[in-house]
């Protein structure tokens, strides 16, 4: 059985979504503002669980990591911040790309050397955000949530697989809806990033639905053995939302295979609505299996 707790719900999707946020950054691609709207959505989050813990059903060390995951994403977006002027290496270097070839087809001359800087090029005395920086913050809240897990009750190691497929799944397909927007801001990204985190969310499917099934799991709700309160309509319902959020990322994949820009959009409207289905698929799960 699973005790649904607001407080353990939102770290979830904080970690999640921070552990996802370095998915993205390492690969030095995506511009500076998209992780600075990240680490301030998810430090927000993260601030929520501790202040649902201590509201609700407090877990002193749950609630001490959510703390801790916030500072952590914090001190992330401040390094982030005072190395603004470095920028992002991989969109630069797209940038320079771009550049010589629009020189090339001119006939312009194109700066070859590099001292003084080229523009657009910071000093090489300017470091670059350290990508490792974005792992502080989940790895507090790894922690928490194995701490709520356990105090959760029931099978420990299996409260514990569900807690942390379940922030891993919602950080996701979150961060994939949001990094689609971010196209908007940046559209000369390419499509790898987004792809990389519906590539995630299709690889932890069956990891989260598998241990959501397990016993005592929804089998029991499907077969009857536990009651949803609604003559099973519950449990076909989240059979539906799981079904359905793997259906979305076969979709949105096929979808940003066009070339054409619009394909981009076409995949973020298609996340919308796996965050409705993937959320459906954990939440609906706990609130049917609720102790």
């Amino acid at each position: 059985m699973i005790r649904l707790d607001a407080g353990t719900v939102l770290l979830q999707w904080a970690t999640g979504g921070l552990f996802f946020l370095w998915v993205t950054t390492r690969r030095r691609e995506v511009g500076i503002g998209y992780g600075w709207l990240l680490r301030g959505v998810f430090a927000v989050m993260a601030v929520g669980a501790f202040g649902a813990g201590r509201f609700g059903d407090a877990v002193p060390v749950r609630d001490a990591c959510s703390l801790l995951g916030a500072a952590g994403a914090l001190v992330a977006a401040a390094v982030s911040v005072a190395r603004r002027r470095a920028g992002v290496r991989g969109q630069r270097e797209v940038q320079e790309r771009r550049s010589a070839r629009v020189a090339a087809m001119t006939g312009a001359d194109v700066e070859t050397d590099t001292s003084p800087p080229a523009p657009g090029r910071p000093p090489a005395e300017v470091k670059e955000f350290p990508p490792a920086l974005d792992l502080m913050a989940p790895a507090f809240g790894l922690v928490g949530l194995v701490a709520g897990a356990a105090a959760a009750g029931g099978p420990t190691a299996l409260a514990v697989v569900r807690t942390v497929a379940g922030a891993g799944f919602l950080g996701a397909v979150t961060d994939a809806m949001l990094l689609g927007h971010w196209y908007l801001v940046q559209p000369g990204l390419g499509r790898d990033p987004i792809l990389q985190l519906n590539r995630g969310l299709a690889i932890l499917w069956p990891v989260e639905v598998g241990a959501l099934l397990w016993p005592t799991g929804m089998v029991s709700v499907l077969d009857g053995t536990i009651r949803d309160g609604y003559g099973g309509i519950l449990a076909w319902f989240w059979v539906a939302c799981a079904v359905t959020t793997l259906g979305l990322c076969f979709v949105t994949a096929k979808a940003l295979q066009e070339k054409a820009y619009s394909a981009v959009m076409a995949a973020t409207g298609l996340l919308y609505l796996a965050i409705l289905t993937a959320f459906g698929t954990d939440l609906v799960a706990r609130l049917v299996l609720k102790a």
